[in-house]
């Protein structure tokens, strides 16, 4: 019987993800502001109660009721006094005669001194580092490589050259011709040569084809095949040459070809001798990377005029194609260079005698003068006023700007959430202040998207790190930028990630990430060659490094922000959804009939939120948790009582019985808050009901006063207390529980009357004002009902009946 009413009963939407709770251990924590505050924060309560300021409601529960007491311009004063007090900081003892002002008077010291130029010696060290000379080492290979293809080279020569003495009676100018005629051309011609006619076609005019023709007629016909052979092979070897040189930005001419193939023997074997000679002197020396050309001709020309070899332009075209680059930078070394090279920079002292004067009047204050003014005291050092009123000034803004996106978004931040952005801000720009290479701007970007998204995590990163900017010195923005770089990638990626592991993987891409950037930033500021990325990549590394920390620090942090703060995350939404949770093991075992209830709602309402695009982790966690307060009295709820007899029919009091059934709500919420589950799940608790009439139990108190009129029939006495459905997740729910048992109590029936029922609840749910709250339109009531039809048809499909032959067979005996 109790059945019945509960199919009335309605799930009530739990609020939106990021608005979320308070835990019982916090409640304790905060007990003495509660007490100092209850009068005003259950008069805020009933007040945000009212207005349905869910926001409110949420900081007025648990140990964050003390917060209602601050207002929204409150908390945006807080928020701007505290990031200004440390985004000024550099301004609290600001020296009014810095670098680059202008002294208004002559300043003269009042006694000696010697002051060391921090600043200048560090610069002085740092370009000494990155602009280090690399050390070099010569390859072996490559200079073994080098001789070899000259050696190749040297010897397609000398065969050409041989081949040259073979065709004796064909000039050399001639045959440099043939070798380089175009091959369809030389095999018209071949075919022609190998033919029986004897003499040359009358329109040839070619001179080295008619001496080729001429030569034809004057040898047998085997021995002008050979000739005809020799001269493919010497085509080939040709082809080569002229390949390998063309490679080259200078390639053989013909002329250049005929010369090296007519030159007298002694000369070709002194050029020969004399080319390997000067390339083994300049490989020995080595060839850097980037030596440019005119530089190697103009060596080896000094060498051809000591070794007195002729024909120097043929030596340097021979040369040039194979001296490229032996050298190489051995790494360890030039790192190991550049850091001792910077150590021995000495530390820049600067002295001054009593009665110097330190600047003229109207003079341009350097580094010098004020390190000296500095170290005496006369920098005038003391609050500058102004730069803080600019801090102040980019602080509002910045925070108006975050307000903005966050409304734009439509994003409701309850008190604690802007405490914990206020909270993660302050922590970069306090770390900023120590040291800007150890700013915690990934660890921030990696927590805000996890818990509120890529939106607000890139608006917050993106403004923290142009404080940031404005905070600290010049020098330090290569960190800034390269952090910000990092925290870009998490802001992005974070939010989508569902496990531990991705998120791990996510830390080793926001280091790669920082370092990267802090090297591409670091190498563009460099002037020197090409040592200077080698002695950048330690410091490269550890920026990433850092970036990874943080990220594994993120990891650590997040279950414990997730509890102090009362936040869900999709990771968070995964571990309570475990069935092996006490509280889903107690159900199972204390209330199996709801809990499967519960899997057969969870899967109309995962299935309606994914159709919405909402919040599907809430909805799965949501609804698990949506209905443990039954397991306080199972037997109360039809659906535990297998058959058994029906309490109510024992206790056959309305008004007791539908006290038995609101009670699983509030004894629910008992239950959640015990085993600390999150607001925004606890919502699902009373919201799924709403505000529902308990109708079978209020029936049977109507028919009850028809027999005894001076019964007084409440109808408030047979309704949930509420509130009804805040959100679209907690109306989802609503709508799957109300449907559940009116979907399973179908059979044999098609979709259209299935559907004709969901929607007449769904009427029911809308004309009673359940829906008002939650966001959910009347237009979208048929896409969920469709959904739902598609999910009981999933669970109800047809399966083909058993023969009875197949269910009576008998094993039967073997045979003989």
């Amino acid at each position: 019987m109790a059945r019945k009413e509960n199919v009335e009963d309605s799930c009530k939407l739990g609020q939106k993800s990021h608005e979320t709770m308070g835990i019982s251990f916090i409640d304790n924590a905060f007990e003495r502001w509660q007490k100092m505050f209850h009068h005003q924060a259950n008069g805020s309560r009933q007040k945000s109660v009212k207005n349905g300021n869910n926001s409110e409601v949420e900081d007025n529960e648990g140990g964050w009721r003390w917060l209602a007491k601050i207002h929204s311009p409150v908390m945006i004063i807080v928020s701007v006094s505290a990031l200004t007090s440390i985004t000024s900081y550099r301004f609290y003892n600001q020296p009014e005669l810095a670098v680059g002002t202008i002294s208004p008077v002559t300043i003269v010291s009042p006694r000696d001194g010697t002051f060391i130029d921090h600043k200048t010696t560090e610069e002085l060290r740092k370009k000494i580092k990155q602009g280090t000379l690399p050390v070099l080492n010569r390859d072996y290979e490559i200079t073994a490589s080098l001789q070899r293809n000259l050696s190749n080279t040297l010897q397609q020569i000398e065969s050409l050259r041989k081949r040259q003495q073979a065709f004796n009676s064909i000039s050399p100018s001639s045959l440099v011709r043939l070798y380089s005629m175009p091959e369809d051309k030389w095999q018209s011609l071949r075919e022609k040569l190998l033919s029986p006619s004897l003499s040359p076609p009358a329109e040839e005019k070619d001179k080295a084809v008619l001496e080729l023709w001429n030569y034809r007629s004057r040898v047998d016909t085997k021995t002008f095949q050979g000739i005809v052979a020799g001269l493919e092979s010497a085509r080939r070897e040709y082809q080569s040459l002229r390949q390998l040189k063309q490679s080259h930005s200078m390639p053989w001419s013909r002329e250049e070809v005929n010369s090296l193939l007519t030159l007298d023997e002694a000369s070709w074997q002194k050029l020969k001798q004399g080319v390997l000679k000067i390339q083994q002197l300049m490989l020995l020396q080595g060839i850097p990377s980037g030596l440019p050309d005119y530089i190697k001709r103009e060596v080896i020309l000094l060498h051809l005029e000591s070794s007195q070899i002729p024909t120097q332009q043929l030596a340097v075209k021979l040369l040039l194609p194979h001296l490229t680059p032996n050298l190489t930078i051995d790494k360890e070394k030039t790192i190991d260079r550049a850091e001792k090279a910077a150590e021995e920079v000495e530390t820049v002292v600067i002295s001054i005698r009593k009665g110097d004067i330190i600047v003229a009047a109207g003079e341009k204050i350097t580094q010098t003068d004020f390190v000296i003014l500095d170290g005496l005291g006369l920098s005038r050092r003391g609050v500058n006023w102004h730069g803080i009123a600019v801090s102040s000034l980019l602080v509002s803004a910045s925070v108006i700007v975050f307000e903005f996106v966050t409304r734009k978004i439509q994003k409701k931040l309850r008190r604690r959430d802007q405490i914990l952005f206020l909270l993660l801000s302050l922590c970069v720009l306090s770390s900023s202040i120590f040291d800007a290479q150890y700013n915690p701007l990934p660890a921030v970007g990696f927590l805000s998207s996890t818990f509120y998204g890529t939106t607000l995590a890139l608006t917050q990163v993106s403004l923290i790190t142009g404080l940031t900017l404005f905070q600290t010195e010049v020098s330090q923005w290569p960190y800034i930028i390269s952090s910000f770089a990092g925290a870009v990638v998490a802001s992005i990626v974070a939010s989508r990630l569902y496990s531990r592991e991705e998120l791990a993987l996510l830390g080793v891409g926001v280091g790669m990430a920082q370092g990267t950037v802090y090297f591409i930033i670091s190498l563009a500021q460099g002037a020197s060659g090409g040592s200077i990325w080698y002695a950048l990549l330690p410091t490269s590394s550890w920026h990433g490094l850092v970036g990874l920390a943080y990220t594994i620090v993120s990891l650590g942090v997040s279950p414990y922000l997730e509890r102090f703060f009362d936040l869900i995350t999709p990771i968070r939404l995964a571990e309570l959804s475990n069935p092996n949770r006490p509280l889903l093991k107690r159900l199972a075992i204390e209330a199996p009939g709801t809990f499967q209830h519960t899997l057969f709602v969870a899967s109309l309402a995962e299935a309606a939120a994914r159709r919405l695009h909402c919040n599907v982790e809430l909805v799965r966690a949501g609804t698990l948790y949506h209905d443990i307060g039954k397991m306080h009295d199972p037997l109360a709820f039809i659906e535990n009582q297998m058959g058994g007899i029906n309490k109510h029919d024992i206790i056959n009091d309305p008004w007791k019985s539908a006290e038995i059934i609101k009670k699983h709500v509030t004894e629910g919420i008992i239950m959640a808050k015990k085993a600390g589950l999150p607001k925004a799940i606890r919502d699902f608790i009373p919201e799924h009901q709403g505000t529902l009439l308990i109708s079978y139990f209020y029936y049977q108190a109507k028919n009850l006063q028809k027999e005894n009129p001076s019964l007084v029939v409440n109808e408030a006495d047979f309704r949930y207390d509420g509130p009804i459905p805040q959100s679209r997740e907690t109306a989802i729910v609503m709508l799957a529980d109300s449907c559940e048992a009116a979907l399973r109590s179908l059979k044999n029936a098609t979709p259209e009357q299935a559907r004709a029922m969901i929607h007449k609840i769904f009427q029911a749910r809308w004309r009673d004002h359940q829906l008002d709250d939650s966001g959910i339109k009347y237009e979208e009531l048929p896409i969920i009902a469709e959904v739902f039809v598609e999910v009981w048809q999933q669970f109800n499909h047809q399966r083909i009946p058993y023969p009875k032959a197949a269910l009576d067979l008998q094993p039967t005996s073997p045979s003989p």
